[in-house]
């Protein structure tokens, strides 16, 4: 936590997920506001603005651009990329493919990435959620057990491997 109170964030992503954010930025910069900013500017030439829907939409996107592009400029700094499996490939560090089975004999699998990556159609969770740091530093036949919306569940550690 920080001095505020609030947990801080990791700043670890993957190469693919840097260079996801990277690619919005180029989009966003080059792409996507010129054409808003264009679309505004024709607007503005319409005359009134005060009852111009497309000149107020057009400056409520710009607001919303400038935002985001201020975001990733700020997290794309404080990155660290994790390009590399660590040292210790028995446990559960950032990057992790984790194969856990439950009480009932459910198994899932999930990786471990950045916060800015969490996918659950690809099965990526956030090294911030409760289940990875819950899993962070355990290895091959740890039970863990995770806080869950839902109550504790406890799990098995099935497998663990890393694909960089």
């Amino acid at each position: 936590m920080d001095f505020l109170g609030k947990s801080k964030v990791s700043p670890y992503t993957t190469p693919e997920g840097h260079k996801r954010l990277r690619e919005e930025l180029n989009y966003l910069w080059k792409i996507k506001r010129p054409e808003v900013t264009q679309a505004v500017a024709d607007a503005a030439a319409m005359g009134d603005r005060s009852e111009n829907a497309e000149y107020i939409y057009g400056k409520k996107q710009l607001r919303q651009i400038d935002s985001r592009l201020r975001f990733l400029q700020r997290r794309l700094n404080e990155l660290k990329i994790v390009d590399r499996p660590p040292e210790d490939t028995t446990k559960i560090f950032f990057g992790a493919w984790v194969e856990l089975e439950d009480d009932d004999g459910n198994e899932y699998k999930y990786r471990i990435v950045g916060r800015d990556e969490f996918d659950p159609a690809k099965n990526y969770i956030s090294i911030d959620s409760p289940m990875a740091k819950a899993l962070l530093g355990k290895k091959a036949d740890d039970e863990v057990v995770v806080d869950r919306p839902n109550g504790k569940t406890a799990f098995v550690v099935v497998s663990i491997h890393y694909s960089f």
